[in-house]
């Protein structure tokens, strides 16, 4: 039997069917793949959400309205905690460079340093994403939403650089809650055994429409955008007309029902793409965590290699880069 092996003359030439097309590991061929998919998939939800978005582009939340916190500081400063999150991510990448780098020249100290301040940059990041939802669940102004599902939020007019500014008030400082209440949370053991109801709000609409009518200050405004860009604010008259009349519950804070910032739609686009990109954070944390150990062990040094540390490394620059996308679709556009 002839075993002899016919050559096709391809063999030394790209994708000739060598074992490393591209002088890429059969590794890093397949991490290239599982981005490429990955990235598919993210552009399908950003596609989605700017679909979303342009269709109610009228009525959109205003990103500088909604993300302005900052932990321990109780002014509004808009984007500048969201831009340190951004900053701390991007240096986790310069420094996942750095460690790729140093395994070149199989320099296993500084590998080991790089790699653990990527670790706390992830750490700090993932950290950071999980009290912005918590404080954007929790709301700070609280609305009302009408009967027909939109928003209504409150304000006053002050003067700010020589101008009047439309500034929102919260409805603790205005609304006046009632003596007496007979209003009881619904729960499945007081109640329908299937059906459960959220926490109650602070306030009801009556006892916001009385608060509204006790202070001759105090404006509504609507989710819809006027011409200048700014939400529109109806007049003292109107504003006690639309809670008089299309008033329905109170709203504070934002889930996959109610948004107190404007459309539900906005809400759950935030918490799907930004809790599916921080998942993917998470997850490289953890891996990041694991290679760091085997670097300390001194695994790759046995293997005359870091290519395990460059594969990781492409994927935490991946995450990366999507999140300059999110970040752009969601807080600067």
């Amino acid at each position: 039997m002839d075993n002899t092996v016919v050559s096709t003359g391809t063999e030394g030439k790209t994708w000739g069917g060598g074992n490393q097309p591209l002088k890429a590991s059969y590794g890093k061929m397949m991490m290239w793949f599982f981005i490429v998919s990955d990235a598919l998939t993210f552009s399908g939800f950003l596609a989605a959400y700017g679909f979303s978005r342009f269709k109610f582009l009228d009525s959109w939340p205003i990103a500088d309205e909604v993300f302005t916190h900052i932990p321990f500081y109780h002014e509004p400063a808009p984007m500048i905690y969201v831009a340190f999150m951004t900053f701390v991510l991007i240096m986790s990448s310069v420094t996942m460079v750095l460690a790729v780098d140093a395994g070149h020249e199989m320099k296993k100290a500084k590998v080991t340093f790089y790699m653990f301040l990527t670790i706390i940059g992830g750490l700090i990041f993932v950290g950071s994403q999980a009290w912005e939802w918590a404080t954007f669940i929790k709301g700070d102004y609280g609305a009302i939403q009408t009967k027909g599902g939109s928003i209504l939020q409150f304000g006053e007019y002050v003067e700010k650089d020589g101008e009047q500014v439309f500034k929102r008030v919260a409805l603790k400082d205005f609304a006046i809650a009632a003596e007496h209440t007979d209003r009881t949370q619904h729960e499945s053991k007081n109640g329908i055994w299937f059906l459960s109801e959220g926490t109650l709000p602070s306030y009801t609409v009556e006892e916001v429409l009385h608060g509204l009518k006790e202070n001759s200050d105090i404006l509504v405004r609507t989710q819809i955008i006027n011409e200048d860009g700014h939400k529109t604010v109806l007049s003292r008259s109107e504003s006690i007309k639309q809670i008089q009349d299309n008033g329905k519950m109170v709203v504070e804070g934002a889930n996959l029902h109610v948004n107190e910032y404007g459309t539900p739609l906005f809400a759950d686009f935030f918490f799907f793409i930004t809790g599916f990109h921080g998942f993917h954070v998470f997850s490289g944390v953890v891996i990041n965590i694991i290679i760091f150990f085997n670097v300390i062990l001194g695994t790759y040094e046995k293997r005359k290699n870091y290519e395990m540390v460059e594969k990781v490394g492409l994927y935490w620059h991946f995450v990366d880069l999507v999140w300059v996308f999110v970040f752009t679709f969601f807080y600067l556009v």
